[in-house]
């Protein structure tokens, strides 16, 4: 027999807050029971749930989500996210169109935004 994920745990000050950041992201609800101050918040589609813990973050990810963008380029993608509330960490980005972006969630934890489908192909 073998295991599979059922979910990712991401530690968080605020689940509920940290999820809806991530269901904008996503584009993809809470889960309907899910409220502020709870501790714990499910992003189902997705397999995220994000759990409210005592220690704040404090290094960097050693697991992080990779995004590609669906109907966007990245570029257009990395605007959205930022105007959500994402931070820019790292700009990896290269002229000729390769490479990614670094950005973090509210809490901090870090993401990389690459290149969309259609980019991909041209």
């Amino acid at each position: 027999m073998t295991s599979t994920v059922r979910h990712v745990t991401i530690d968080s000050a605020d689940a509920y807050r940290l999820a809806t950041f991530w269901s904008q992201v996503l584009g993809r609800p809470v889960h309907e029971d899910d409220r502020p101050g709870d501790e714990d918040a499910l992003i189902e589609a997705a397999g995220l749930l994000f759990v409210t813990v005592p220690e704040p973050k404090t290094v960097k990810n050693r697991v992080h989500l990779d995004l590609q963008p669906q109907d966007r380029t990245r570029d257009e993608e990395v605007e959205r996210l930022l105007a959500v509330g994402a931070t820019l960490v790292d700009d990896r980005r290269n002229a000729d169109g390769t490479g990614w972006v670094v950005l973090a969630d509210p809490e901090g934890n870090e993401f990389c935004v690459e290149r969309g489908e259609a980019e991909r192909a041209g």
